[in-house]
């Protein structure tokens, strides 16, 4: 009698100890990931899609406090919301997607993504310990979570079926690429399709004029034909010319200018006073 009186007591314990367990959901926007954790004993961990920059999840503790399991949205054109999980009044929920492709990676506007089957999953423990007893944690950003992606390769993998076969003599040296990374093998132009640069035209080296002109450099108007074999001298071989002779050059010196005094005359030859 007692024995049994022991057992009622454990399962009753057991009983009490499974209601009250405490389910944490922890989500790292950092890495998009989700944690899910019984009385502080980690379960789950799986990918999620939380708000992009545009539509971030708020941040900090949450308590969820309803559950949906068929749900829609009715702000964006009644997109379905399967095993719902809400932890913010503003409508902010953990749910299914069938978007599976951009998981860990930020994505929603606003919620938290999980696949369909995760989603049950969560949904069905929550459900089965109370959603009173469950706690959200939401840390880190969806920009640091873009930052930390690798950057999409270069359109390397696009179908080459459209490049021309290159040859296989081809100079690595002098071969040109595309946008693709892909080298492109530059045939030559019809010949005429070619514009080629105009030649340039050869301008004759003009002579000396041919005129003497005085050597003192008084005038250039006055000029006279210069004899066969005449070359005029420069202004340096000038002033060595008459340097070797003992002089200078001369130039003209301005004529000052002097008024004549002046001579008053009278009406008959001179003024008479």
């Amino acid at each position: 009698m007692r024995a049994l009186y022991m057992t009622v007591i454990g399962l009753s314990c057991l009983a009490a100890s499974v209601a009250e367990a405490k389910i944490a959901i922890t989500v790292d926007k950092d890495v998009q990931q989700m944690t899910v954790a019984v009385d502080g004993v980690e379960k789950y961990r799986w990918p999620v899609s939380s708000g992009d920059p545009a539509h971030e999840t708020p941040g900090g503790s949450f308590q969820t406090f309803r559950m949906e399991e068929d749900h829609y949205s009715k702000e964006f054109d009644d997109a379905p919301m399967p095993n719902a999980i809400f932890f913010t009044k503003r409508g902010h929920a953990i749910h299914g997607t069938d978007s599976v492709n951009r998981l860990g990676s930020p994505a929603s506007h606003g919620c938290v993504r999980l696949s369909r089957e995760n989603a049950a999953t969560l949904f069905a423990m929550v459900k089965a310990d109370g959603v009173l007893n469950t706690t959200v944690t939401l840390t880190g950003s969806s920009q640091v979570a873009l930052a930390r992606m690798p950057r999409p390769a270069r359109a390397a993998a696009v179908a080459r079926r459209d490049v021309a076969p290159v040859s296989p003599s081809y100079d690595p040296a002098s071969t040109s690429y595309d946008a693709a990374g892909n080298p492109v093998q530059l045939a030559p132009l019809p010949e005429s399709t070619v514009r080629r640069a105009p030649r340039p035209i050869a301008v004759p080296r003009m002579a000396d004029d041919g005129y003497i002109y005085p050597a003192d450099g008084s005038s250039n108007d006055q000029r006279y034909p210069a004899p066969p074999g005449y070359r005029r001298m420069t202004d340096a071989e000038t002033q060595q010319y008459y340097a070797n002779r003992g002089y200078a050059r001369q130039y003209p010196q301005p004529q000052a200018y002097a008024p004549r005094p002046y001579q008053p005359r009278g009406l008959f030859g001179g003024y008479q006073d």
